[in-house]
């Protein structure tokens, strides 16, 4: 059986964007996106983080800092039940055309193939139009978070404020 999942970019989304975030002191939740989070996990979906990084190519940001700013991202989920199912990122360079650095849909695909994922019955959340454009390109509903959103040749399913909003939208369907 195929399982549903909500795809989440991280930075912008779930956590503060720091701008290559280093420091696993650095992760701060938004308002609501932990509970949100558990509220997903309730209602049988599956957790994957997608997240571009390309920090890491930069120099920037360190694989072994990247797994420890995961780790403490689910230590903090932990307190509200939850946990990512699964962490995916792409290191690869922010001019690169690698096919999991989104907006390409690698990082979904290769999710879908591991947790056994109905891309149909999923969601990609994010901050971005190429966040968006992963989640189209691979059939699953796309949510972009914009408090001020403006047309951009971006066309989302849905435009929310923040992930509360999203997941109010996503669990009324």
């Amino acid at each position: 059986m195929n399982k549903k999942a909500i795809f989440l970019d991280r930075d912008g989304t779930i956590i503060r964007d720091k701008v290559y975030l280093n420091d696993p002191a650095g992760v701060e939740f938004f308002p609501g996106a932990a509970e949100t989070l558990a509220e997903f996990h309730r209602a049988g979906f599956l957790l994957v983080v997608v997240t571009n990084q390309s920090g890491i190519a930069r120099g920037l940001v360190t694989e072994e800092n990247l797994k420890a700013i995961h780790e403490k991202m689910q230590s903090l989920l932990k307190v509200h039940g939850v946990a990512i199912d699964a962490f995916y990122h792409s290191p690869h360079a922010a001019d690169s055309d690698h096919p999991m650095r989104k907006p390409n849909p690698g990082m979904l695909i290769l999710a879908a193939q591991e947790h056994r994922i109905s891309l149909a019955e999923s969601f990609m959340i994010g901050d971005k139009p190429l966040d968006v454009e992963a989640g189209q390109r691979v059939g699953a509903k796309s949510i972009l978070l914009s408090p001020t959103y403006q047309a951009s040749g971006c066309k989302p399913d849905y435009v929310a404020a923040n992930l509360p909003v999203a997941a109010n939208w996503i669990l009324k369907r």
